[in-house]
This record gives structure tokens, C-alpha cells and sequence, in this order.
């Protein structure tokens, strides 16, 4: 009895600590286009992001240390290539994507790389693409398509918003190659160790590269874009990674798919609180259809 009392305890919490991680990732957008309010740039705000950042990302690779395997020349050398494509290219298309499209829109494409793991893996893998995966894709890119409609008529200027889709989406391929490509080295050094140092390698890649093209001086901005930043560094980046691999040690990545299908569903709630976006209709219609469609490839039986 008091073993299932244990497991339920903690199964509980794995599912608490989801929420609360894929609802910080979910704010993401929303921080983001409200630091734009400010009249930041892309490469300004994503070099605040990983300074802030980096110091937790440091702790956290501290942390994991402990009882890891030995890393590899050739391990170091892929940890490099797939945090600057993962999360230095990967983050910069999101955020120079999101100064065209709602926070809304943003999330759902964003949302879309497990579609994109499933084609890549049958291109390159040549792993089967079977019945219920092409009902996900029908389900997920119509309801893009949907969302992107009802965008439209409510905003105009196609060309704008078919830039910031394109932008987006090009970030969740690089996810997606991210997944992918470091997959072994996850089943290696572990989820925790592999992000961190992944985190690591980009936040250096951002900042060597803002120094270099801006300086410091151009650090200089309006104030709430410091407490902005910092509040998308803690409780839309760091804490977020934290929560979701607690999840996953508790519930198991099925259950977190499962759970962390509110995200999108959050950014949409947020963006109208603090961005005043409009919900209509047809958007919601067109979430629930990506979320249905990522789900039934996510979601293992």
C-alpha cells in the first residue's frame, strides 16, 4: 500500500511539474513580443536571453556531473554542432519569426517538430510512414492552415505572415534535427547533462557573435526590456527544461506529450491577457487539430 501511496505521490508531481514547465515554455512568445514593444532587436534580445541564462545553465551542467559517463572528442564535437543549430540558429529564426506572427500562431508551428522528426526519420532512417502518421499530418498542417486564414482575415498582409511562418518553421526543423542527431548522446550523458551543455555551447555562440558584430555597448536598452529578458531567461527557459525532465524521470515522455499539449493552449490565453490578441473560432479549431495531429505521433500506444 505504501509503495502505491509512493508511486501515485510522485506520479502527481512528475504531471504538476509538466504543467507548470510547459506552461513557462508557453510564455516564451508572449515575453517575447512584448520586449519587441520596446523596440529591441533580434539579435539584441537573444543576447540578454543567454546572458541571463548561461549562469543557470552552468549550474545546471554542476549539477548533472555527477556519475556520467566520460565524454568522447567526438561527443564534444557533436554537443557543439547541435547546440549551435538547436538552440542558437533554432532560437534565433523563432524569435525573428515571431516579429511577424501572433504569439499564437508562433507556438502552434513551433509545436509542429514531432511531424517534422517523423519525416526527416523516414527520409534519412527510412523508417515506414503508416496510416495514423498521415492522418496526423493531414490533422496538423490543416489546422495550420486554418489558424493562418483566420490570421489573415483578421490582420492582412499575407506576404508579412507567410514570412513569419516560414521563419518559425525553419526553427522547428532545426529542433527537429536537433532530436534527432543527438539522440544518442542523450541515451549517453543523460537528458539534463546533454541540454546543459548543448545550452552552453549556444549561449557562447549568441554572445561571441553579438560582441562581435555589435559590442557591448549596444547592450544598452530601455529598462523593461533587463527585467523582461531576465523573466524569459528564468520562468520560459531555465525552469521550464528543469520541471519537463522531472516530468519525464517521474511519468515518462508518453504522459509528458500527453500533458504538455496545454502549452500551446496557454500562449494562446496569455497572448489575449497581455498582447490583447483576438481567439477566435477558427483558431481554436485550427489548435485543436495540430494538437490532435502531434498528438497521435507523440502519444505511443
Amino acid at each position: 500500500m505504501n509503495s502505491i501511496t509512493t508511486g501515485a505521490r510522485s506520479a502527481y508531481i512528475g504531471v504538476v511539474r509538466t504543467i507548470i514547465g510547459s506552461i513557462g515554455f508557453s510564455g516564451k512568445p508572449v515575453i517575447v513580443k512584448l520586449a519587441y514593444q520596446y523596440g529591441v532587436d533580434v539579435l539584441t534580445l537573444l543576447a540578454l536571453r543567454m546572458l541571463f541564462s548561461l549562469p543557470f545553465f552552468l549550474l545546471m551542467a554542476w549539477w548533472a556531473r555527477s556519475g556520467s559517463m566520460t565524454m568522447t572528442r567526438r561527443d564534444w564535437l557533436a554537443v557543439i554542432a547541435l547546440g549551435f543549430i538547436g538552440y542558437y540558429l533554432g532560437s534565433y529564426l523563432d524569435l525573428a519569426g515571431l516579429q511577424y506572427i501572433s504569439a499564437g500562431l508562433g507556438r502552434l508551428v513551433l509545436y509542429l517538430y514531432p511531424t517534422i522528426v517523423l519525416l526527416l526519420s523516414a527520409l534519412f532512417l527510412k523508417q515506414p510512414i503508416r496510416a495514423r502518421h498521415l492522418a496526423s499530418l493531414g490533422l496538423s498542417y490543416g489546422g495550420i492552415v486554418l489558424v493562418f486564414n483566420a490570421e489573415a482575415q483578421l490582420e492582412g498582409g499575407v506576404a508579412r505572415l507567410a514570412l513569419g511562418v516560414a521563419l518559425v518553421f525553419l526553427g522547428a526543423i532545426t529542433y527537429a534535427v536537433y532530436l534527432i542527431a543527438g539522440s544518442r548522446l542523450v541515451q549517453k550523458l543523460g537528458s539534463m547533462r546533454f541540454t546543459a551543455y548543448a545550452s552552453i555551447t549556444a549561449s557562447c555562440f549568441v554572445i561571441a557573435t553579438f560582441m562581435a558584430i555589435r559590442g557591448p555597448a549596444q547592450l544598452a536598452v530601455a529598462h523593461e526590456v533587463y527585467w523582461l529578458t531576465l523573466v524569459l531567461a528564468i520562468f520560459s527557459t531555465v525552469l521550464p527544461l528543469w520541471l519537463i525532465a522531472e516530468g519525464l524521470r517521474r511519468i515518462g515522455a508518453n504522459q509528458v506529450s500527453l500533458v504538455a499539449c496545454i502549452g500551446p493552449i496557454a500562449t494562446i490565453a496569455l497572448a489575449q491577457v497581455f498582447l490583447e490578441e483576438p481567439i477566435t473560432l477558427a483558431q481554436l479549431a485550427g489548435a485543436l487539430l495540430v494538437l490532435g495531429g502531434v498528438m497521435i505521433i507523440s502519444v505511443k500506444p
